[in-house]
């Protein structure tokens, strides 16, 4: 192909929201975004095609640049309600797997994500908190000896505000090094798509692959 033919194909790509794009300098990095491929495939693919979600999944991994992955979803309802769903402990619980995430929410704090019976998820600090707006946050995985030894990665969620009454978000996770566990990462998809399905609907996302999630929570 031709510059321009990527370049054209990329554009119909970015337009339809599977691709997401970030400057650095005088680059334009292109990242894979699989949160509309999964809401494509929990609403309409899942009961026919598993294999095919596979192959996606393994496209998105080969296309990103493993040191960091960028998720975006548009949601319909204000920024001040979708940070609250962020940060507020009992309304996270209803769409990250069960989890409750406790903290004061302060520039420097602490924070802690853990399961209703007091099993400790994952630890870090709020390193940026601008709300409604940015959230970044270091993290270390702690529900399981292999994840733990990844060490700490940073987490970003972006809040901007689309019209009147809807918002785009975007959660960066990186400083993950090369080749790292995907159980640290490869949960945003469900995470995001159950977030937006609280928010829009009031109920929780029922998909085989929530629940199976939910129910390992």
């Amino acid at each position: 192909m031709t510059r321009f033919g990527v370049m054209k194909h990329l554009r119909i790509l970015e337009d339809a929201g599977l691709v997401v794009t970030r400057r650095r300098g005088r680059e334009k990095l292109h990242f894979l975004n699989p949160v509309p491929i999964r809401l494509v495939h929990d609403r309409w693919v899942s009961k026919y095609a598993e294999p095919w979600a596979a192959g996606l999944s393994e496209l998105k991994s080969r296309l990103e640049n493993p040191m960091e992955k960028v998720f975006e979803i548009y949601i319909k309802t204000t920024p001040e309600r979708l940070w609250q769903a962020i940060t507020d402990s009992e309304i996270r619980s209803k769409y990250q797997f069960g989890s409750k995430v406790t903290s004061d929410w302060s520039g420097g704090s602490r924070f802690e994500m853990g399961t209703p019976n007091g099993t400790l998820l994952g630890e870090g600090v709020n390193l940026e908190v601008d709300p409604p707006r940015r959230l970044v946050q270091s993290m270390v995985a702690l529900w399981g000896e292999d994840v733990k030894s990844e060490g700490t990665s940073r987490i970003t969620w972006e809040i901007e505000p689309v019209g009147d009454d809807s918002c785009c978000l975007t959660v960066t996770h990186d400083q993950l090094r090369e080749g790292a566990n995907e159980q640290l990462y490869g949960g945003w998809p469900m995470i995001l798509s159950g977030l937006k399905t609280w928010l829009e609907t009031g109920e929780l996302l029922t998909t085989p692959g929530s629940l199976m999630y939910a129910n390992q929570g």
